[in-house]
């Protein structure tokens, strides 16, 4: 067949990258340079002969699927990761793992490599969340072989415009609305003991995981709007940001890595401004995702709370991780939403061997969770360990 002579030409391109991947076992691997021009020229052509060759419905298509992480480093992407590598191992589908180290550009350089090895689908985690740009380009070098997007958002106007293209997610603002009314919930049924310096007031501080980003602006605008929703309807006041200088009232991990470190150093300077003994202490964390949650209590232990029978600031986070359900049962987190990495997983797998096997791409796809012939939401979960 043509793709295996396609294989087979683009041999000693491949050996010369210095790119690596992991196979079907999912072992790390990261990858950081392009082929030569002449190389990436040649994939592309023999990629858009290939194309034709597969356009009729129900073509099975052959060669490794290429998996692509905007990084290894997010703890929720490297739980889709291990899932997804056991669910493609299970459904007995080649694979390749990438790793593109939060970088679009060395991305794009895998998805050129991975289409020069062969790459029959491509599955892409893409790095910038929202950019039209990028997914556009991905979709042009696939030129017609199947492109399935997951986790951070890509837009309808892109992965429509291409038949075999299909996004993976979630209905991102429930997220937000889930985590403000668990909050606020939680602050009118425990409301005097959470309020520590008596004021009648909540004072908060939201930690964003990335500007630009929109799970990210709907979960920290929803998270602090909709716990203050249930606070008035009880008839208490709404929540407080403890800085009041800061007009955006929500503090970003600048690296856009949504990463522990950075609520870590937040809540460590924070701490040593803002105290129950200078009567300003911060009383509640918003967190958009379950890492930062995790680094702001840290901070909190350093400084005697949320262990030990000491007193508690509630924190929240969102995506349920290994770690966030530890640190719930343990009792210095609250609580968190649940994004569900084993079924994001189990989509994208499914959806892939569709795709493989000539099938509709939504064969076995759950029905409700089907929008449109473009999308598939999977849906949300709070957990508070009970």
């Amino acid at each position: 067949m043509r793709f295996q002579k396609a294989t087979a030409m683009f041999l000693a391109a491949a050996m010369a990258l210095s790119l690596a991947a992991c196979g079907g076992s999912g072992s790390s691997a990261e990858t950081t340079a392009a082929p030569e021009p002449d190389a990436a020229a040649a994939a592309t052509t023999d990629a858009e002969a290939h194309a034709e060759e597969t356009e009729a419905a129900g073509a099975v298509l052959e060669g490794p699927v290429a998996v692509f992480y905007y990084t290894y480093g997010d703890t929720y992407i490297s739980s889709v990761r291990a899932a997804l590598d056991a669910a493609l191992d299970d459904a007995g589908i080649e694979y390749q793992d990438y790793d593109s180290n939060n970088s679009q550009t060395t991305q794009t350089e895998q998805v050129t490599t991975a289409l020069a090895q062969g790459a029959s689908v491509l599955v892409v985690n893409l790095v910038d969340t929202g950019s039209d740009d990028a997914a556009r380009n991905i979709l042009e070098q696939a030129a017609g072989k199947p492109v399935i997007f997951f986790n951070r958002s890509v837009s309808e106007d892109v992965v429509s415009s291409v038949d075999n293209s299909v996004f993976v997610g979630t209905d991102y603002e429930m997220a937000g609305h889930m985590q403000g009314e668990l909050i606020g919930n939680y602050l009118v049924e425990n409301y005097d003991a959470i309020d520590l310096n008596g004021d009648g007031t909540i004072s908060y501080v939201m930690f964003k995981g990335q500007e630009g980003n929109a799970e990210a602006d709907a979960r920290t605008q929803y998270g602090q709007e909709d716990a203050d929703a249930v606070l008035e309807a009880a008839g208490k006041p709404a929540l407080s940001f403890y800085d009041s200088a800061n007009s955006n009232k929500y503090l970003v991990d600048q690296t856009g890595a949504w990463s522990a470190a950075a609520a870590t150093d937040y809540m460590q300077t924070i701490l040593s401004q803002y105290s129950e003994a200078n009567g300003n202490m911060v009383e509640l964390v918003i967190a958009n995702n379950d890492e930062m949650a995790i680094g702001s209590i840290s901070a909190l232990q350093n400084a005697g709370y949320n262990k030990d029978g000491a007193a508690v600031i509630p924190v929240f986070g969102v995506d349920a991780t290994d770690a966030a359900k530890d640190a719930i049962s343990a009792g210095s987190m609250i609580g968190t939403i649940k994004q569900d990495a084993e079924g994001m997983a189990g989509t994208i797998a499914a959806i892939t061997g569709n795709f493989v096997n000539g099938a509709d791409k939504f064969e076995g796809v759950e029905t409700d969770n089907i929008v449109g012939t473009w999308r598939v939401n999977i849906p949300y979960g709070i957990y508070t360990g009970e």
